[in-house]
């Protein structure tokens, strides 16, 4: 790991992996893989990878890499790449129970091990685009997308953090933090975590040769329930967006 913020990150998903992947066993399974963001959303619903089957996939920041083990059963041809070597770990296990075999790295997402244009899909849950600096994984990305690949990724909305009371330890509904100039999020204790404003998102993805194609604003279902009970209430989350997915294509 060549930054401080990975050697953290790192550290944290080590340390954290085990009781992470017990907790949220119940909204990860197999039964619930193919979803998006803490209220497990279905992608049948969403549509936002679509038909994998016969597809070079990357999960890019894997954990547990459920949803790469669900899109294998699909048909697809994933690999499953995370910077924590103890959620690896729980990966292999899964790989086990669910009968299926595909490569697992161990590795930075902001300067991977693969080829150029080695992927026609890669995407996160929550994964590296959480984690890491946008300018590098943008980049990272569109190195190793095809022509016509896609990229997809949930995250965290800037919004969120921008309402959260840390003297509180509160999610509230006021303005808290300067929207312009926003990068870095570091309380000191858990992840350090990126946000930029969406300008800068959209000018960083076409300096890339990413064309956005949707942006996804998740609302809470009525009467979901979620084993990540300390993100947001559900009822800020029905009034106003607590992740995102951006949805995108790699020019020629």
């Amino acid at each position: 790991m060549s930054t401080e913020y990975e050697r953290r990150n790192r550290e944290f998903w080590d340390a954290d992996a085990d009781d992470y992947q017990t907790v949220h066993a119940p909204d990860l399974d197999p039964d619930h893989a193919r979803a998006w963001g803490v209220w497990r959303i279905p992608e049948s619903q969403l549509q936002v990878l679509g038909d994998v089957a016969g597809l070079d996939v990357l999960e890019y920041g894997c954990g547990a890499a459920q949803w790469s083990i669900a899109l294998a059963l699909d048909g697809a041809a994933p690999v499953g790449l995370d910077q924590s070597r103890a959620q690896l770990r729980h990966a292999r296990r899964r790989q086990v129970e669910q009968g299926v075999a595909f490569p697992l790295v161990a590795a930075s997402a902001e300067s991977t091990p693969f080829p150029a244009r080695s992927f026609d899909v890669v995407f996160c849950d929550h994964g590296a685009m959480s984690f890491c600096d946008p300018a590098k994984t943008v980049a990272e990305v569109a190195r190793l997308l095809r022509p016509g690949g896609r990229f997809a990724f949930c995250k965290t909305t800037a919004l969120l953090y921008l309402t959260y009371d840390a003297r509180r330890d509160h999610q509230g509904r006021r303005l808290r933090t300067d929207y312009f100039g926003m990068r870095v999020f570091d309380s000191g204790e858990g992840t350090v975590d990126f946000q930029i404003p969406y300008g800068d998102w959209i000018r960083t993805f076409a300096a890339h040769g990413l064309t956005v194609e949707d942006l996804v604003e998740l609302r809470a279902p009525r009467g979901a329930k979620t084993t990540y009970d300390e993100f947001v209430p559900h009822g800020w989350a029905r009034r106003w967006p607590a992740e995102e997915i951006w949805r995108l294509r790699r020019e020629g």
